[in-house]
């Protein structure tokens, strides 16, 4: 039986996807919905970037952290997106075990990144209205360099766990249930018994999500508290305004992450796995910049003065 494993093992150079077979009479449509939240995603968070990279207005700590959090959204999206739109317009889309593996190995970097970047800029809200006499000391340039750093090397060394973990088993299937290479589809690939996989993927799983949402919520436990300090109403109402946005994102961030990593994996069905794959590959990136500029008004602002900016010129 091991020797049989090790030839299937051999025999599998590359995956092939299996993508939205399940929607076969609705893949154009798909492709349009998907291409158009696509470029939306793309040209939202390039143009977020550039704003705040251009307006001295925004060069503080918190259009640092969106800006870090744009960059990362966008090429969290080029690791994915593409391969789903090839997914919708041709019949079989193999891709090689190295080839796998680095997809993988980028989408658990950037999606783990994502995480504490926003627990990141939760930290900040909270410094910036629970401490404001030292916020600019504390929120330092330094400091935030090293916050998107450690979110970053925390991105990188859980995807080398992972992707060590994952790829040193056989496998005996080549069709993955999917349109990229996500952890548990592939893993349903391998001939090994994957209980101890499956038990450290939680576990890694569980601590990069509830841990960082964890973070975040303290944040605002206490945020709230001092909020609630503030005498006047309006002051109330304009303290909370400035933690909308990033909340918001929080919530539906860490929301779908949760569903999608930490439920019971027989609990769904494929093409509910799919779906909620797509809310957060597809959707979530979108709610970056949608987010922060309809309801942030610094950033309408400098992006008012850049339109006035080119057209006076």
């Amino acid at each position: 039986m091991y020797s049989l494993k090790r030839e299937n093992h051999t025999v599998v150079s590359e995956f092939v996807f299996q993508g939205f077979s399940s929607f076969h009479e609705h893949k154009l449509t798909l492709f349009v919905v998907f291409f158009t939240l696509y470029l939306l995603t793309l040209a939202g968070n390039v143009i977020i970037v550039i704003i705040i990279s251009i307006d001295h207005h925004l060069h503080t700590p918190m259009y640092f952290f969106l800006s870090m959090l744009s960059t990362s959204e966008t090429v969290y999206t080029l690791v994915i997106v593409p391969q789903m739109l090839s997914s919708l317009v041709s019949l079989s889309q193999p891709i090689s075990l190295a080839g796998c593996a680095t997809q993988m190995f980028f989408f658990i970097t950037l999606a783990i990144n994502n995480c504490f970047l926003l627990t990141a800029m939760g930290y900040d809200r909270y410094v910036a209205i629970c401490n404001p006499l030292r916020y600019t000391v504390i929120m330092n340039k330094r400091l935030c360099a090293q916050l998107v750093g450690g979110a970053c090397s925390i991105g990188l060394f859980v995807a080398i766990i992972q992707i060590s973990s994952v790829f040193r088993m056989p496998f005996c299937n080549r069709e993955v249930a999917h349109y990229f290479c996500d952890i548990r589809p592939v893993m349903k690939l391998s001939c090994a018994d994957t209980t101890l996989h499956d038990i450290i993927n939680f576990v890694i799983s569980s601590l990069v999500i509830v841990v960082p949402m964890g973070l975040v919520f303290i944040s605002y436990i206490l945020i709230i508290s001092t909020i609630l300090t503030i005498a006047s109403a309006e002051g109330r109402k304009k303290t909370f305004a400035t933690c909308a946005s990033h909340l918001t994102v929080v919530v539906i961030h860490y929301g779908c992450a949760s569903i999608a990593y930490l439920k019971p994996k027989s609990e769904n069905t494929r093409d509910q796995d799919q779906l909620i794959s797509v809310t957060y590959t597809v959707f979530t990136p979108l709610l970056n910049p949608i987010v922060y500029t309809l309801r942030n008004k610094e950033v309408k602002d400098a992006f008012h003065r850049a339109i006035g900016k080119n057209t006076l010129a």
